[in-house]
């Protein structure tokens, strides 16, 4: 996405900072010059505000903080540690290291992680440090438990490499399961979209060409003031999807700002709120920065295909995303936020204030970020082993109104320990193993329909192994039915299918 750089120029970053020195500099929220820009258009607005504020507050998974201890006595060149039991990197100098905010603790994963000791730190609370090293002639120290807080390290730097999409692609959820993803918990059958994002305040939206947005401008991040360092990773402009990478002092933020939260299922994160003060310094600025919730589009993705081209079930605005529910198969869902709207407001206003009270001047970029890259793909060029070449074919199947002799003599004759269940059709309902015939017989059930397991993890033929291993792993399962498009049972793939294919490579992919 590109556009003219060279439009009318309609005010300098001199000539605003000075308004700014006076006190008569003209700011507005972005939601406020939107509405002020649909009743007298665009241009006349932009003729009585100068500056206009945005705001964001969001997961923001790219996170981390460069920490740097000091040095004890006798010094340590640390190998290894940990803050609260969430393993921070440590392939830096002897006392520097780096917490990411999905790193997640050893000992409570999934609740959590590096983004809980962010908020942490920032919030003034004492962090368990511990940490390993393997001794040299200069840093003897081989071990060490400690306490920490913020006010006791050397430097504490937010570095994020990539904040503040420009757009996000909503969620949905086309398969018969939960999926639990980035995007939160997904309903089966479309039940449910979740969306990111602050619409009319996103801060890349008003400023969709990036004339403003540069390294050096000067940011509210976190609560206190930040920076633009450059772009941020996986910056897409011409799909619309431009990213920042951002870098502040955690010693001058506020916990309401960075917030460490989890992903049920999913993983850690760290909320984190941005705003950037666009100044209308040309009439490209002036024109996108009065874009409203329902000239900002994107698209509803189905997360059940496991692919990184999801299709798109429909485009819509964010002014449909925010009414709280759309149509989707002529069928009204429930829309939900993944970000704060209240906060992205709540940043837009102190940032708003910020200026007009003249402690938050705007800082020209020494270099605006590139509007014309294009986010390339990792390609796999080596040749991924899929389930179709493991999974056995010729496997009986067994219906949920016969008897359990019948089931248990299946699993004797085929010498396997699953057996799946279907319909008249041929179409999966539930898979019974030998572990559930045995715990039948212990307990005197004797219905097939009582003891199988109905909700079933199941693989696709094409999906590649390492897919089927994760789902072994996270659902602690050693097979899987294999189902086609019309979830007819097609094969079944077990974990020893697995361990015999590979045994000759030495490990499992």
């Amino acid at each position: 996405m590109s556009g003219d750089r060279g439009a009318e120029t309609l005010r300098s970053y001199e000539e605003i900072n000075e308004k700014i020195r006076r006190g008569d500099v003209v700011v507005l929220t972005a939601d406020d010059y939107a509405r002020l820009a649909d009743e007298r258009g665009w241009r006349e607005a932009s003729r009585e505000v100068d500056v206009v504020t945005t705001g964001t507050f969001g997961a923001m998974c790219s996170s981390g903080a460069f920490l740097n201890f000091g040095h004890t006595e006798p010094p340590m060149k640390m190998h290894r540690c940990w803050l609260n039991d969430v393993p921070a990197y440590k392939g830096l100098a002897a006392v520097d290291a780096y917490i990411g905010a999905t790193a997640m603790s050893e000992t409570r994963p999934f609740e959590y992680g590096g983004g809980h000791v962010i908020e942490d730190l920032v919030a003034g609370r004492e962090v368990e440090l511990r940490a390993e090293a393997y001794g040299t002639d200069c840093y003897p120290r081989r071990y060490l438990e400690t306490s920490i807080t913020i006010y006791d390290l050397n430097q504490a730097i937010l570095v994020n490499p990539r904040n503040a999409y420009q757009r996000y692609n909503a969620a949905t959820n086309s398969t018969d399961r939960i999926l639990y993803t980035y995007m939160g918990t997904l309903l089966p059958y479309y039940g449910n979209v979740t969306f990111s994002g602050s619409g009319v305040l996103s801060p890349l939206y008003k400023d969709l060409y990036l004339e403003t947005i540069g390294i050096g401008t000067r940011i509210f991040l976190g609560g206190g003031i930040g920076y633009i360092i450059g772009e941020g990773t996986q910056h897409n402009p011409s799909i619309g999807m431009s990213t920042l990478m951002v870098r502040g002092d955690l010693r001058k933020m506020n916990p309401r700002y960075l917030r460490g939260a989890s992903f049920y299922r999913y993983g850690t994160t760290l909320y984190v709120g941005v705003g950037i003060a666009i100044p209308l310094i040309n009439e490209n600025v002036a024109k996108t920065a009065a874009l409203r919730d329902e000239d900002i589009y994107t698209d509803i993705l189905d997360y059940g295909v496991p692919s990184r081209s999801r299709p798109s079930v429909r485009r819509v605005s964010y002014a449909e995303l925010k009414s709280g529910r759309i149509v989707i198969n002529d069928r009204s869902v429930k829309v939900s936020p993944l970000s704060s709207m209240k906060m992205a407001m709540e940043i837009a206003s102190i940032l708003k204030k910020w200026i007009e009270e003249g402690i938050f001047y705007l800082s020209r970029p020494i270099e605006l970020l590139p509007n014309d890259t294009v986010f390339k793909p990792l390609e796999v060029r080596r040749r991924e082993p899929r389930v179709s070449e493991v999974m056995r074919r010729d496997i009986p199947t067994i219906k949920a109104d016969e008897d359990l002799r019948s089931a248990a003599k299946l699993l004797v004759d085929h010498g396997i320990d699953h057996l799946p269940v279907v319909d008249g059709y041929g179409r999966l309902v539930g898979i019974v193993t030998s572990w559930d015939i045995a715990r039948a017989l212990a307990y005197g059930r004797m219905k097939l329909e009582d003891i199988m397991t109905k909700r079933v993890i199941t693989a696709t033929d094409y999906e590649p192994i390492h897919s089927v291993v994760a789902k072994m792993e996270r659902y602690n399962i050693s097979g899987l039915p294999v189902v086609d498009s019309d979830n007819r049972v097609i094969g079944l793939i077990t974990a020893d299918d697995i361990s015999r294919k590979f045994a000759t490579r030495g490990a499992v992919p």
